[in-house]
């Protein structure tokens, strides 16, 4: 691959809560994960259920990984793959993790301990063996994580607070965008901009325009409107992304072919689809 090539992979692309089964089996049933690879450097966004398939990957693969993961939010679909990846417990990996919604409250160790403990989980953080590395920042903060890596981040509307990535590597740019409820008639400024030109745009559409109105003050889009956003920011591609765990594979089929139809860009991400960008 070329050294400036960015390979994106979809390792969970469900929202609120995994949902295997027969009527998923071709869009997935685990929850946010998203891997992007830099060049030889890795970047993860979010911890839900998909990142223990990330984390067997990178186990099966005998590399050494070196790795930034970014999280959006806290809410248990994007942090309950969290305590199974592997990688965590191996010796030689080294991991930066980053949070910008918690400060000044929380802090990010404090959380994953919190998770990683009694009567939830059974053993703690200090069992790792990886180099783990915790840190926070506050939303609109960029970060340069190294290695020509740079990523800008904005506060989304979800309750509790979100954080929204662009990461931008050799010239070419993902926004990653989910969690986050739009104001009909609205486009979101902060959205607007995280995405504006992206090769990539990754967006939270759990509903669809005619569901949304029963879920307001839940914190989700629809397709539609990640459509009006993605043409609004001049986004060259579309990953309609956090799908509703009732939304069947025939669902998606459905939502897969209206939204190609609006926007030539637009696809339903599935867990194991890769993109070269």
């Amino acid at each position: 691959m070329s050294p400036e090539q960015l390979i994106v992979r979809f390792w969970g692309v469900r929202g609120t809560v995994a949902c295997p089964g027969p009527d998923t089996v071709r869009y997935g049933g685990n929850t946010s994960c998203v891997e992007v690879r830099c060049g030889d450097r890795l970047v993860i966004f979010d911890g839900g259920t998909g990142l223990k398939k990330l984390g067997d990957a990178i186990t099966a693969s005998g590399t050494t990984a070196d790795a930034d993961i970014l999280f959006s939010h806290f809410h248990l679909d994007h942090v309950a793959g969290v305590p199974f990846f592997a990688p965590f417990y191996a010796a030689g990996h080294t991991f930066r993790l980053r949070a910008g919604k918690l400060l000044p409250d929380h802090n990010l160790e404090t959380v994953i301990g919190g998770i990683m403990s009694a009567p939830l989980f059974p053993i703690g953080v200090e069992t790792f063996r990886a180099k783990v590395q915790f840190s926070e920042f506050r939303a609109g903060e960029g970060l340069d994580l190294g290695g020509g890596i740079k990523v800008s981040t904005g506060m989304l509307n979800h309750p509790g607070g979100s954080i929204g990535y662009r990461l931008e590597f050799g010239g070419r740019s993902i926004a990653y965008l989910t969690d986050t409820e739009h104001r009909p008639g609205e486009l979101d400024p902060t959205v607007l901009a995280l995405a504006r030109g992206a090769d990539l745009m990754i967006y939270d559409c759990t509903y669809t325009d005619d569901q949304f109105p029963k879920y307001v003050g839940w914190g989700h889009s629809t397709w539609q409107q990640a459509v009006r956003l993605a043409k609004a920011a001049g986004a060259k591609r579309l990953a309609i992304f956090h799908h509703d765990p009732d939304h069947d594979d025939a669902f998606m089929d459905g939502v897969a072919a209206a939204a190609q139809k609006a926007h030539e860009g637009a696809f339903v991400a599935c867990d194991g689809l890769e993109l070269r960008i």
